[in-house]
Parts: C-alpha cells; structure tokens; sequence
C-alpha cells in the first residue's frame, strides 16, 4: 500500500511570524548606551576647548610679540606699544598712525579673545628729546574664568622667546613652556 499524498491535502503550512522593527525594551537599552556614551563624552569636551583656548592664547602672544617688533621698527623714536590698542586699529579709519598702527586683529586689540584676556603690562620707558620711548613690556594673557577658559597664565617681554606660564592662571610666571 502506498500512499502518495495529494497537493490538495490538508497540510497546515506553518510560518513563523517575526516581528517587524525593534520592541520597546530594544530601544531604551540603545538609548541608554548613547546617554552614557554622551555623558563620558561631555567632560573630554571641556578638557578640548580649555586646551585650544590655551593654544589660542600662546599663539596671540606670538602674534603680539611680532606685532610689538614691526611697530618698534616703524615707529622707532616710540620703541614698543604699550597698549593693545596702539597695536590694533581698523584699516578702514586711514593709514597706520602710532595710535592706531593696525598691526593685530581688533578682538585681540580689544584684550579678549578665546576666554583670555590680554595685556601690555610694566612699560619701561626712557624720555629722549623729551619724547618718552618704550624699551621694554611685559605681556600677559590670563582666562577670563580660571577653570573653565583655561587653566594657566601665559607670559612673555620684549625679548620674546617661548612664553612662560602660570600653573594658576595668574601673571606670575616662572614655568618655561615646552
């Protein structure tokens, strides 16, 4: 006896039913991940833009220092800039003057930039002719909010050099930058 089993026989198909998408607790696990993901990620930002506001602040030192040289070059019975100021300057207003020798950017002529502040600061002096010529400077450039713009102090003179820094974020600097 054989028995052939007809296409028309009464065979239950069976599929599987799987489900379409992801089911709740899938997504909050992923949600979860991001979250921790993101919190570890938040405080590395900060560490980031302190560490590029410091970079920032050495490189204006520089470009301030470059400046200070090109105006005691041109302006010499004035010797250097003892202000920001005199440094800067909107080239729009006329040509280059001792007060306005348009030599920096105006947000760093202004003092601040990248959550520093910059200065010209213990302006020497000696009178030639009875006209006052600047030999020498101190430039500082400290964060806004210690902590949080940055961590240390920069400083340099008429000498230039590499920069030294405040560990504190004060102008008391005695640490050679490396």
């Amino acid at each position: 006896m054989n028995q052939t089993s007809s296409p028309a026989g009464d065979h239950h198909v069976r599929r599987s039913i799987s489900p379409n998408g992801f089911t709740l607790m899938e997504l909050l696990i992923v949600i979860a991940i991001i979250l921790i993901l993101m919190l570890m990620a938040i405080p590395t930002i900060g560490v980031m833009k302190k560490h590029a506001n410091d970079v920032s602040a050495i490189n204006s030192l520089r470009a301030i220092t470059q400046a200070e040289i090109q105006y005691e070059s041109t302006y010499p019975a004035n010797g250097y800039a003892c202000s920001l100021a005199a440094l800067g300057g909107d080239p729009s207003s006329g040509p280059p003057t001792p007060q306005a020798a348009q030599l920096i950017q105006n947000d760093l002529a202004s003092g601040y930039k990248s959550g520093y502040v910059f200065n010209i600061t213990n302006c020497t002096k000696v009178t030639i002719n009875n006209t006052d010529r600047i030999t020498g400077y101190t430039l500082t450039a400290v964060p806004q909010a210690v902590g949080k713009t940055g961590d240390r102090g920069f400083c340099t003179d008429q000498y230039g050099g590499s920069p030294k820094y405040d560990p504190t974020g004060g102008t008391n600097c005695t640490q050679l930058l490396q």
